[in-house]
């Protein structure tokens, strides 16, 4: 079982999205959901969110992506959400 979050987050021009990890951990997926809706409070910002799942349980996660952020108001929810959850994320090429 996973015991921790695995933090990815992907920028493109105008699109952002940050992959949260949690395996097959319920706790900790309920966790990062309630971190995105305290997110989602804080900044008035509505993401899309989806849970990909895996039939090896190890790979499932959440993906939180903003589509045509030009103004990058990405940056402070993902912010909210990494600190609320107090990890650190790895930035993909």
């Amino acid at each position: 079982m996973i015991q921790k979050i695995e933090a990815h987050m992907r920028m493109e021009e105008r699109y952002e999205g940050l992959s949260l990890k949690f395996g097959d951990n319920q706790s900790l997926k309920q966790d990062i959901l309630d971190a995105i809706n305290k997110a989602k409070k804080e900044t008035g910002l509505n993401p899309a969110v989806f849970e990909n799942v895996s039939n090896e349980h190890e790979k499932d996660g959440i993906y939180i992506e903003f589509n045509d952020d030009a103004q990058r108001e990405a940056g402070e929810f993902f912010e909210i959400v990494l600190h609320t959850l107090d990890i650190v994320c790895e930035k993909d090429d």
